[in-house]
């Protein structure tokens, strides 16, 4: 069985491509490099011992997406590939929208005209916006606050009307929660450009000696430090959620929407001081003021996808920790650019 992984060579596409392979399946790499690099090609070789096609294609080259399904046999599809940056959506709506949707688009029409039914897409719980309550639920209304958000949600509408309109179709909306921490050997991680938007890899490369202090923007939430509460997942159970929803869409038909997510939050204090405990390493922080958007709690409620996936988190917060400062401290300046 060929899986195709779009956006296969970015942070959560390499650790799922790993995962993949390990599981016994093909796949093809469709990635445009634009937030990614080849070496990471390589490194998902030397992990796995396998090889696999990979191609660099940007979704939005329908010619060069149709390549590729005309020389890949594919059964299946990720789709992650796209743009992910909340604040440069909101500077740049036109450029998220377009590139988003249209590449998706794109993706869909070559899908169906190769008899491609089967798709398990990336979406996100910045679908969710801000909620009275918590945990999240998948039955919430959808209330981005950002265009790439409502990119998501958008994409997410798209895929369920394929789905109604043709009864072949299957696609799994996975809702992702905050994703961190890397491979345990070290190979790959997460490797953002410039300051970290995410807290655990500004944290690393504090620690690191990469950049001089963390920033904890907000500590006057009503949470019991002050800090904002989140819900990590390590990124490996992460990845195995996309082989059993990839299980679920083979046995089904139609469109759901799963949250993945451990269902525990942890504040941004409790995540320094356990990436302090588990490494010996004192991190230098200062508080900041709130970023716009930003809310005092998220968790998710994970209850559906153990229940219709079989899958549920197993590494805790101090394993993200270990394994994302084995990686930055094994890779200090990132992925070094290959062509």
């Amino acid at each position: 069985m060929t899986i195709l992984v779009t956006g296969g060579a970015g942070y959560i596409g390499s650790h799922t491509c790993v995962a993949l392979l390990e599981a016994g399946y093909e796949i093809a790499i469709l990635d445009s490099f634009q937030n990614s690099k080849p070496e990471l090609l390589k490194r998902i070789k030397e992990i796995t011992g396998k090889d696999f096609k990979a191609y660099d294609v940007d979704l939005l080259d329908s010619d060069g997406v149709e390549r590729v399904f005309s020389e890949c046999s594919i059964d299946a599809v990720i789709h992650f590939a796209g743009l992910k940056a909340v604040g440069e959506s909101v500077a740049n709506p036109l450029h998220y929208y377009h590139n988003n949707i249209v590449g998706t688009l794109v993706l869909c029409q070559t899908m169906q005209k190769y008899g491609v039914n089967r798709l398990v897409f990336s979406s996100s719980a910045t679908v969710y916006g801000v909620q009275e309550t918590v945990p999240l639920t998948e039955d919430l209304p959808l209330c981005p606050a950002s265009p790439y958000g409502r990119t998501k949600m958008m994409i997410e509408q798209i895929l369920t009307d394929i789905c109604s309109s043709d009864s072949n179709w299957s696609v799994a909306l996975l809702r992702y929660f905050n994703p961190v921490g890397a491979h345990p050997s070290g190979l790959i991680g997460e490797d953002p450009t410039g300051v970290p938007n995410n807290l655990l890899p500004f944290v690393t490369q504090v620690a690191v000696g990469k950049l001089n202090q963390l920033s904890v923007y907000g500590n006057d939430y009503e949470t019991p430090d002050g800090t904002g509460i989140r819900d990590y997942i390590h990124i490996m159970d992460l990845a195995n959620g996309h082989l059993k929803a990839l299980n679920w869409v083979t046995l089904n038909t139609g469109a759901d929407a799963f949250n993945l997510g451990s269902g525990t939050g942890h504040s941004v204090m409790q995540v320094i001081k356990t990436f302090e405990e588990a490494t010996g390493v004192k991190i230098s922080y200062q508080a900041a003021a709130r970023r716009p958007g930003d809310i005092a709690i998220s968790y998710a409620d994970p209850t559906k996808a153990k229940r219709l996936l079989g899958w549920q988190t197993e590494r805790s917060l101090l394993e993200m920790c270990v394994d994302a400062w084995r990686w930055q401290r094994n890779n200090p300046n990132g992925y070094q650019s290959e062509s």
